[in-house]
């Protein structure tokens, strides 16, 4: 097994650099790089060589983990910090849950709770937080498993047929907000979908359906317009993107939320967005052949 991290003198120039990372965004917050680099240390994997180390740390919030490092060391200044800067923002990110305000500050204190008050073991749950993904993200994915832990009363809709689409997506840790999307939206995603594509130019629709059902390749889609790969690349990518533009704009007309919720919600929609799309059109296939 390859060196840790831990014994291996060459890492310390990158784990500096990534200390002073941190640093730089909280200079009121005096964390000492003895105490950050071995937090950081335990979140690398232990086979960690000095040829990989650098593209470990690149993609990583490292302003994020240097203040929740800093909360779990009682460092001055520190939990104010993540209290005006993230715990604040929380009802905010949270408004698509449509929960009563009573119940939405019920569920940040939670969230509070959950992550500030010591554990059994006596550690804070703030100390799980790797960085790969920004903190506030992973807090508000806390937020929502917590609400999905304890029941969240939902929307009743007309519609009995789940989104084929959203439906087969799975739960995993980063997709947690998709299960509340599947009780809450739905119906009015299905049918923004729909309206989107139905926009669509006749040549632009049979494209992505070669595309999204026959899975026929660009080099064959070529042939087929009397085009060059790259010209069918790009109508593709404009056709894509005309349908995932169409659809935020359904979206916001029927739901009415606020440019900071609907932003939180497409955010959880975006990088399914092509799956879902993909669903839809071969159930509109399935129909049609019916």
């Amino acid at each position: 097994m390859a060196q840790h991290p831990t014994h291996a003198s060459e890492f310390e120039p990158a784990l500096r650099r990534a200390w002073e990372t941190g640093r730089r965004r909280w200079p009121q917050i005096d964390l000492p790089a003895d105490t950050f680099i071995p937090h950081l240390l335990r979140l690398l994997p232990e086979d960690s060589d000095t040829g990989s180390l650098e593209p470990q740390l690149q993609p990583l919030d490292l302003e994020g983990l240097y203040l929740a490092c800093a909360c779990v060391n009682a460092v001055p200044g520190a939990l104010d910090a993540l209290e005006r800067n993230y715990l604040a923002k929380l009802p905010g990110l949270l408004g698509y849950l449509k929960l009563p305000a009573p119940a939405l500050d019920d569920l940040c204190q939670k969230v509070r709770s959950h992550l500030l008050i010591p554990t059994p073991d006596g550690g804070l749950r703030l100390a799980r937080y790797s960085g790969r993904g920004a903190l506030l993200i992973w807090m508000r994915v806390v937020a929502v498993r917590l609400a999905l832990s304890q029941g969240v009363t939902t929307r009743e809709t007309s519609d009995e047929g789940a989104l084929a689409a959203l439906e087969a997506m799975p739960a995993s840790e980063t997709d947690t907000e998709l299960e509340l999307i599947k009780r809450r939206y739905r119906h009015e995603f299905r049918q923004a979908v729909r309206e989107a594509f139905a926009a669509l130019s006749s040549e632009q629709r049979y494209l992505l359906r070669l595309h999204f059902i026959d899975r026929l390749p660009t080099t064959r889609m070529g042939a087929l317009f009397d085009k060059d790969q790259s010209t069918i690349s790009r109508w593709l990518k404009e056709a894509r993107e005309q349908v995932y533009e169409e659809t935020k704009r359904h979206l916001q007309e029927r739901l009415r939320l606020s440019s900071q919720e609907f932003d939180s919600l497409m955010d959880v929609i975006k990088s399914r967005f092509e799956v879902s799309m993909s669903q839809l059109l071969k159930e509109d296939e399935k129909e049609e052949r019916r």
